[in-house]
């Protein structure tokens, strides 16, 4: 017997009726990103490995220990799938010159790759939706984006998400910050984990966000880059805040809150809940002005954010969202196979008019059509709101029977195939009287 071959662990196949709530959320990402005038960008899933050691800096945990990374065995190129979005985008908008007319305003979905310990709202294949606007350096962009993800969270009903602010600061303020970071550990070296003690004179500022209870009280008592900040960092915060004090946005201030990646400045945030435990971030973005030039491009400003689809749909479940409808408006009930020549011009027919049928089909070839009995059965199990009826006294006068199997179960009533202009459009909208 043939050894029955499985999925990788942490990626997850998603199947049907789950499919179709991933589906209602891409419908409502799209309209949002529509009327925010965000485009759609879709870039590879493999990139070249450099283009993250270089974006996302080397002593970060997704290059050090969490990128699928591989080398191509027809040239050698070393390549990898890609942990994050941004910089892919970023590298599409440098190659193929988009800021030449001016700034862009993007937007993707699609699956991100890390290798970590599968848990509840983190798996090795995970999918993302982000937006990024690249070219704008003011800060009603910065607050633009949070605008949208608050959008987002209205037309999709998504409750008890928090939004957590901070800046960056630009890259002399924070080496200032970062001095004093290390020096305020070194002085308590005895306390900090053996994280802590790795990341202490490559990336201190990772530190501050160290999940480590025993941590808490020491980073609660660290030295804040807010108060290292200059007037026109200060300046571009605040302007922020009165973005969204005006569109009665609440927001806490979290001098803590950094990104895992390098390359963001100024304004950073993330959207947090209590309800998925440990994996709390469902939205994090911010600033990250000097990318596009780390990547080789004209040095220009950007801002952006990423969501976790799978946490969102995580917390929309937690919060008792009904799943989205997915049965067809019809099944089709046809007992005889030799007038399918003739059926199923009217099920397309009815398709084109944005009627969804189902019809019925025998598990094998030489099954037969099955019993009526059987097929109503399977009709009502489908979900449907009505049947079809092709019988053959039906198909003969040139007729169709339409029988409510939900609101007024068991009405019923003849209509004429000549006429399905006529009584089609009534299946999505209107019962059998």
């Amino acid at each position: 017997m043939v050894d029955k071959l499985t999925a990788v662990k942490g990626m997850n196949d998603i199947l049907p009726p789950e499919s179709a709530r991933w589906e209602a959320l891409e419908t409502t990402v799209r309209e949002v990103m529509r009327l925010h005038a965000y485009r759609n960008i879709r870039t590879p899933i493999v990139e070249p490995t450099a283009l993250f050691v270089r974006g996302l800096g080397e002593v970060t945990d997704i290059v050090e220990k969490e990128m699928y990374s591989f080398e191509d065995r027809l040239n050698g190129e070393q390549l990898t799938l890609r942990p994050e979005s941004t910089a892919g985008v970023v590298r599409a908008v440098v190659e193929h010159n988009m800021l030449y007319e001016g700034g862009k305003r993007l937007y993707y979905m699609g699956p991100m790759f890390r290798h970590e310990r599968p848990q509840r709202g983190r798996y090795r294949q995970f999918h993302q939706i982000g937006a990024e606007a690249l070219g704008f350096g003011g800060p009603e962009v910065d607050a633009e984006l949070i605008l949208l993800a608050v959008s987002l969270w209205q037309a999709m009903g998504l409750q008890d998400v928090r939004l957590e602010l901070n800046s960056l600061g630009q890259p002399p303020e924070r080496q200032q910050h970062r001095a004093a970071l290390i020096a305020y550990y070194e002085q308590h070296i005895d306390q900090l984990d053996e994280d802590a003690k790795r990341r202490l004179h490559s990336n201190p500022l990772r530190i501050l966000d160290s999940k480590n209870p025993a941590m808490k009280a020491l980073n609660d008592a660290a030295p804040r880059l807010l108060d290292f900040l200059g007037a026109d960092s200060l300046a571009h915060f605040n302007a922020v805040k009165a973005i969204l004090d005006a569109n009665g946005v609440a927001y806490h201030i979290n001098p803590k809150l950094v990104r895992g990646m390098d390359y963001y400045n100024l304004t950073v945030f993330e959207f947090i809940t209590e309800r998925l435990g440990s994996q709390g971030t469902v939205c994090g973005g911010g600033r990250y002005d000097y990318l596009i030039g780390e990547i080789g491009g004209k040095h220009a400003p950007a801002v952006g954010w990423a969501l976790g689809v799978e946490r969102v749909l995580e917390l929309l479940k937690e919060q008792g969202n009904a799943s989205p409808e997915v049965a067809a408006d019809a099944y089709a009930i046809v007992p005889e196979a030799s007038s399918l020549p003739q059926v199923m011009p009217v099920l397309q027919t009815l398709r084109s008019m944005g009627v969804s049928v189902q019809m019925h089909a025998p598990a094998g070839a030489s099954d037969g059509m099955g019993s009526m009995k059987s097929q109503f059965k399977k009709a009502d199990a489908s979900g449907a709101r009505y049947a079809l009826v092709f019988g053959a006294d039906e198909l003969a006068s040139g007729q169709v029977t339409l029988k409510a199997l939900r609101d007024g179960q068991g009405a019923q009533r003849s209509e004429s195939l000549q006429q399905i202009a006529e009584w089609g459009h009534r299946l999505q909208s209107t019962l059998l009287p």
